[in-house]
């Protein structure tokens, strides 16, 4: 017990994950598996004593369907190998497609080691700290759970949309004397490749750029006291398509299909101007066919890294270590291509973990251990679905957040 309060106070390893999982519910026998077994991997060698799972498209695409598959994938989880010395657990799936206006589709799965003693949850109701114990998984009454706060953005904010299911989840903790946020956001996407194009910034950047802003304003409000806050999820972000196009195809010239009823434009081909007027890129509202996928993953798409932008706007409030995976979509869902890109979107680092300054504090910085902060994607050369998990580990330094150190230990109820 002793080593275990020492790790807890020397720095407790953290382990902040985010995945879309939707694929994995189309397929449940092979995709969750390996899904699985290369989450559980990434446990075992970081061997953290929170984990904190942030699921989007929990049910997945066809979720009336395969939704009754969920019960099975977190059960795995939490009964797999890597999970047996967690003996405390936290679970919310927004899982109840039947209530549209309240519907994400969200998933958090929070899980405590054993040898981690001093971890407490807030209630929002309450406003107070509460002692944790034993696993809990809740699905049905989430919207009355008072350790939760779960929103849906407004629906004006996607009129293309009739409904979706976006919007953000955020839990609140304290471990020894520093407390925190969590937030899982799940952002619009880009619901056409050729309205994408078609100026820079993009109009879907802008509506991301809105959905964000009201994430941020919310959990920064007056209601609860600020603290440092991780958000993670699937923010949807993309590069910039007309400047990447441009750059892709600097040499090529553009031809444009238009439909013979409509007249609207069906599609965009980009050809050399010589090479036999090979074609280049293949642009359609949902088709994105450029000629070498090799330039997503050399050197893991550093070259387009210039282009994803959408996080600038947001330089004051939110923070990111570097990149240095390749886009995290959109991955082939062919259990044989680990590594294969779909050509259906312009690949980009749509799965995020970004943090406020306040909460960038919290990391202990690496002094002679290389891989005491680690920001990496899972199962790099494995199908993973359509997205590629995407991790932060690191350890905790509980010195900062010491300032509030009496704050939060007088309204810890035990």
């Amino acid at each position: 017990m002793m080593s275990g309060m020492k790790l807890a106070a020397q720095g407790a390893g953290i382990l902040l994950v985010t995945a879309n999982v939707g694929s994995l519910f189309e397929d449940p026998e092979n995709l969750q598996k390996m899904w699985l077994r290369e989450f559980c991997q990434t446990v075992q060698t970081h061997r953290p004593l929170f984990v904190a799972l942030h699921c989007q498209e929990v049910g997945g695409k066809n979720y009336e369907a395969s939704m009754t598959h969920v019960d099975s994938f977190i059960k795995e989880l939490l009964s797999s190998d890597a999970m047996k010395d967690f003996n405390r657990a936290r679970v919310y799936l927004d899982k109840n497609y039947k209530s549209q206006e309240q519907f994400t589709a969200l998933g958090c799965c929070y899980l405590i080691h054993e040898s981690l003693k001093n971890i407490q949850q807030f209630d929002f109701k309450a406003k107070k700290f509460r002692k944790l114990v034993g696993k809990e998984v809740c699905s049905d009454a989430l919207p009355n759970t008072a350790t939760l706060e779960k929103e849906k953005f407004p629906q004006d904010y996607f009129p293309e949309c009739k409904w979706s299911r976006k919007g953000f989840i955020r839990t609140r903790w304290a471990l020894a004397d520093c407390a925190f946020d969590l937030v899982n956001i799940h952002l619009f996407h880009d619901a056409s490749n050729l309205v994408a194009w078609e100026k820079s910034p993009s109009v879907y950047s802008g509506t991301r750029q809105k959905a964000l802003g009201f994430v941020l304003d919310r959990i920064t409000d007056q209601r609860f006291e600020r603290l440092p806050y991780f958000i993670f999820g699937d923010f949807n972000f993309r590069l910039d398509s007309k400047q990447v196009i441009e750059s892709l195809c600097s040499t090529a010239s553009m031809q444009t299909v238009r439909s013979a009823d409509t007249n609207e434009v069906d599609k965009l081909i980009f050809r050399e101007s010589d090479n036999d007027r090979k074609v280049v890129l293949q642009l359609e509202k949902k088709f994105f066919n450029y000629i070498n996928q090799d330039v997503f993953r050399e050197n893991n798409g550093m070259l387009l890294l210039e282009f994803d932008r959408e996080l600038s706007v947001f330089k004051e409030r939110l923070l990111e270590l570097d990149i240095s995976f390749p886009p995290s979509y959109p991955y082939s869902e062919d259990p044989s291509q680990g590594k294969q890109y779909m050509n259906t979107r312009c690949p980009a680092w749509c799965d995020r973990i970004l943090m406020s300054a306040s909460a960038k504090d919290l990391l202990i910085k690496p002094e002679n251990e290389e891989k005491s902060i680690t920001y990496d994607n899972i199962g790099p050369n494995v199908c993973m679905g359509d997205h590629k998990p995407v991790y932060l580990y690191f350890r905790l330094n509980t010195g900062a957040g010491k300032p509030n150190a009496n704050k939060h230990k007088c309204c810890v109820v035990q």
